[in-house]
């Protein structure tokens, strides 16, 4: 374990005497827009969970996807985040058991091996570590820790992952912008974007989403947008444009109206592609399975409801899928699979002995 990596960051673990009795769980997840690490005791083995959950400590820090910032902010970003919940929650490394890192941009097991060796330098030797899609915290978040069904996510980026029971593995999407993440947030305020620019110059049909994006970021005229995008085109900026193209399709807006429409068709093809790889839904189609719903796009605040659009599209090939909007963030799920992968290492070990 280095006691430095990123400058004086453990620094306050010389001045927190932890108690030894309280050993410690991270949990992380970490996205495109934002990274959040939960720190949580070791819970005793129950059923139910207790509700809620206890909490030690909550930090938030910036992006940390690697595909987005580079490996090197990722990990500092990573690692300052994990520094600032033990911090909060009166702990430090030696206290803790598990860190299950949930966090986008893995998507190989080389990306899998190099952050596990990266932590492998942060922690002692007797911290057990996890790392994961982001997505799979997401799905653990709906089921309480328990890896059995389809997450989609749909936020500034999208991603449908599923797991079976006996433990296979599926995903769909999930690929980045640039090759089509068609449903996210991204992908819908790109589409209005390009929507806007093709009026303009009389390619494409007139729209009230040039005035209300327009007046949105300021400006006076189409022909700015190209600066404005490409002055700084993060994925995050651009996916925040979504309430404006919603309220226009509300509105009546039929350009808007059909952007949505075609988001909810790739979200819905995304899920179905894990379902139908995994036969979650079984051999006649109609088996139950938690279909957990999250992320920004997915929320129910609008009369134009994407994310029941979504359920709706589902359903109809496959009246199984129990839509679950989680009680808990990704990052309670990422501790939660920490938890679970936790003890079930010690029993086994506790049983090989």
């Amino acid at each position: 374990m280095k006691r430095y990596r990123n400058g004086e960051i453990w620094d306050f673990e010389h001045e927190i005497a932890v108690p030894g009795d309280r050993p410690v769980i991270l949990g992380l997840d970490g996205g495109t827009t934002s990274t959040v690490c939960i720190c949580m005791p070791v819970l005793p083995v129950s059923n139910p969970l207790p509700d809620p959950l206890p909490v030690l400590a909550r930090a938030v820090a910036g992006c940390s996807n690697h595909n987005s910032v580079g490996e090197t902010a990722a990990r500092e970003t990573l690692e300052q985040v994990m520094a600032d919940a033990l911090s909060k929650s009166g702990s430090n490394r030696s206290a803790v058991q598990a860190v299950c890192l949930a966090v986008s941009g893995v998507n190989h097991p080389t990306d899998e091996q190099r952050i596990l060796n990266w932590l492998r330098d942060i922690f002692p030797s007797h911290v057990k570590l996890y790392v994961q899609n982001d997505a799979v915290a997401a799905l653990a978040s709906g089921t309480m820790g328990k890896l059995h069904g389809c997450v989609l996510i749909a936020g500034t980026g999208t991603i449908a992952y599923g797991f079976t029971e006996d433990g296979r593995e599926a995903r769909a999407a999930g690929a980045g912008p640039i090759l089509g993440d068609w449903g996210s947030g991204y992908g819908i305020a790109a589409q209005a974007l390009t929507a806007v620019v093709r009026a303009h110059d009389g390619r494409g049909p007139e729209t009230s989403l040039t005035h209300s994006i327009l007046r949105t970021l300021g400006l006076r005229s189409p022909d700015e947008l190209i600066g404005w995008t490409y002055a700084d085109p993060s994925w995050a900026r651009i996916a925040a444009l979504v309430p404006v193209i919603v309220s226009c399709a509300e509105e009546g807006d039929e350009v808007a109206d059909k952007i949505l429409q075609d988001s909810v068709e790739e979200l819905a093809l995304s899920v179905k592609a894990v379902v139908q790889k995994l036969g979650l839904c079984g051999e006649d189609g109609n088996a139950s399975f938690p279909l957990v719903m999250v992320g920004g796009v997915l929320e129910a605040n609008k009369r134009w409801d994407i994310g029941k659009e979504v359920v709706s599209c589902i359903s109809r090939d496959y009246p199984g899928a129990l839509p679950i909007r989680p009680k808990v963030e990704p990052a309670v799920g990422a501790a939660l699979l920490g938890w679970n992968f936790f003890m079930k290492e010690t029993y086994k070990e506790a049983y090989n002995r």
